[in-house]
């Protein structure tokens, strides 16, 4: 087991629900990056999902779009957060998910990428453009440095492709609440129950929730049904509100958090 199988251990015992907020490493600057994972443990996160910035993020829409360009122009790559996370971890314990297109890994290689991740002290990776299908590489390598390999499920997986990602994901599975890119949402979608029913026919693993939860209303509602509540694009809103502001910002995301996490935990 790593961090994230004992941490969803943890809350099943107490009978409650992961909040994992997502944050672009590098955004808005690398240093501003750890001071904002550690504010979002004091605020109650469970888990942290930390984003590798990308030229080309298809999955992603306006906000955290914005939130690579600026990462970007700090000249953030995958090698200086991994050594940002090993520096963390000389602070923090909490488990941590990088999100990262493709592209960057198999550039590294994929073996190289999951020892460098295991021993700067990532615990799992989230590729939004790999398909299970095409996995392979990834899936023969990561679990010989214990990193869970995390797959996303979408409204529109039929039952059989459900089950094949349920088998192939450690970790969690992380469900995508509606088709389209990740972004603020009025309301949550009615397909969020149904998917989840179905892909809980086909497998016991955690289930996590992201796209589109955007308020402490809506995290409590997919808690309801989640093993996991994912929230990205509201959180780089604040961030966004209070960028040249670093007191304000940090005040306010934490705020914005706590208000989460207590949805998520209500």
């Amino acid at each position: 087991m790593n961090r994230i199988d004992k941490k969803f251990q943890e809350l099943r015992r107490e009978n409650t629900r992961a909040f994992m907020p997502y944050l672009c490493a590098g955004d808005p600057t690398p240093q501003l990056t750890t001071k904002l994972l550690l504010t979002l443990e004091e605020a109650g996160a469970d888990l942290i999902e930390l984003g590798v910035p990308f030229s080309d993020p298809i999955a992603d829409g306006p906000t955290i779009q914005r939130a690579s360009e600026r990462a970007l122009k700090h000249r953030t790559s995958l090698h200086q957060i991994l050594d940002l996370v090993r520096e963390l971890r000389q602070l923090t314990d909490i488990p941590i998910a990088l999100m990262s297109y493709y592209n960057p890994i198999f550039r590294m290689g994929e073996g190289a990428f999951c020892e460098a991740a295991r021993d700067a002290g990532v615990d799992g990776v989230i590729v939004p453009d790999l398909p299970v299908e095409e996995a392979q590489p990834l899936l023969e390598v990561a679990p010989m440095y214990n990193l869970a390999t995390i797959f996303l499920v979408a409204p529109t997986s039929p039952p059989e492709r459900m089950k094949n990602i349920a088998a192939s994901s450690t970790g969690f599975i992380y469900c995508v609440s509606l088709t389209g890119v990740t972004g603020v949402r009025n309301t949550l979608s009615d397909e969020v129950a149904p998917m989840i029913a179905e892909l809980r026919k086909h497998t016991d693993k955690p289930i996590s929730v992201g796209f589109g939860v955007s308020t402490p209303e809506q995290a409590k509602q997919v808690a309801e049904v989640a093993d996991g509540v994912i929230v990205g694009s509201a959180i780089i809103n604040v961030v966004e509100e209070h960028i040249n502001d670093e007191a304000k910002l940090l005040t306010a995301v934490k705020q914005f958090a706590s208000e989460l996490a207590a949805g998520v935990k209500a």
